[in-house]
């Protein structure tokens, strides 16, 4: 079966630090654009950021850009979300999401990746 589980949520400090974990059983994740999404209560689903197939590319959204940052470790089937400078405002429900499709493009729209985790609490307070 295809799994996707996030790991590495909790509690922090604004100025803080957190590592999330986006692991894949069921298939490679090498061959698929992996998306970081986060959902706030009240709040639309935001794309935070996105990893190409090949590594190569990467985007965030303007809210969290030089302080997150995406990677991938082919032989942990694994990709990370690296959270800095963490502020009270990146509270929320973060989700990970492959894309499915040859050519599939990273983008900021939820609707349009396939697979997803089940998500992982992301609180920033003092």
């Amino acid at each position: 079966q295809v799994q996707l589980v996030e790991s590495g949520g909790g509690l922090v400090q604004p100025g803080g630090s957190l590592r999330l974990s986006c692991a894949a059983s069921g298939f490679n994740l090498d061959y698929f654009a992996i998306g970081w999404f986060r959902q706030a209560p009240g709040k639309e689903r935001e794309g935070v950021s996105c990893i190409g197939s090949s590594g190569s590319t990467t985007v965030y959204a303007d809210s969290v850009k030089g302080r997150f940052t995406i990677s991938r470790d082919s032989a942990k089937n694994t990709v990370y979300l690296q959270m800095d400078s963490l502020k009270p405002e990146d509270t929320a429900v973060y989700y990970c999401a492959a894309g499915g499709a040859y050519g599939f493009q990273c983008n900021p729209n939820f609707y349009e990746y396939e697979y997803w985790g089940q998500g992982t609490q992301v609180t920033v307070s003092s």
